[in-house]
């Protein structure tokens, strides 16, 4: 198995870069922002999960062990592939996704692309009591981070730039509407 990759990228797409190491081109499928801030001929380290199916060897990659820690819980459920897996990381943050399992909070799992009710549900029951919550977790309000989200998108926002909006809003800024003014400040100064 592939633990680690440590190299140059040579090539990026939204959801993939190419690195090389020694001479040898690996295709990683990283989350999207990993994929955006990743500069071309710079050094990277990603730590990776290989995914061996009949037609397939697609190698999954994260900045962070943690990332990858919780990757790899997700695709023991069943039903949730090593794909939608990395959907879920692409629009939740680790410490939200366990204040969401802790919570029982579906609705914002089922935001997800490919994320029913039934499948939401399953994840929140099968990791209820695998991922451990912090008390920086316990601040994070998942739907009023959800609702904030799809206000902020509604006003005409990508999804990424709002995400990224809402991750600078301090955890102390509490409801939907405050984490909204908060953002649209973040946005205006990035504009």
């Amino acid at each position: 198995m592939i633990a680690a990759l440590a190299g140059t990228v040579r090539h990026k797409e939204p959801n993939s870069l190419v690195i090389d190491v020694s001479g040898v081109g690996y295709k990683v499928l990283v989350p999207t922002e990993v994929a955006l801030d990743a500069t071309l001929s710079q050094p990277i380290l990603l730590w990776t999960h290989l995914a061996v199916r009949e037609t397939s060897l697609d190698l999954f990659g994260f900045l962070e062990k943690e990332k990858l820690s919780i990757f790899e819980l997700l695709i023991t459920i069943s039903g949730i592939g090593p794909k939608t897996a990395l959907g879920i990381l692409n629009v939740a943050s680790p410490a939200t996704l366990r204040q969401a399992v802790a919570s029982s909070d579906t609705s914002y799992l089922t935001r997800v692309s490919g994320i029913g009710k039934k499948n939401a549900e399953k994840i929140v029951l099968e990791l209820k009591d695998k991922l451990k919550v912090s008390k920086d977790d316990v601040t994070v309000d998942t739907r009023g981070e959800g609702d904030a989200l799809e206000a902020l998108i509604s006003l005409g926002y990508s999804e990424r730039d709002s995400r990224d909006a809402l991750k600078k809003v301090s955890k102390d800024v509490v409801g939907a509407s405050d984490r909204v003014k908060y953002a649209l400040k973040v946005l205006s100064q990035n504009a």
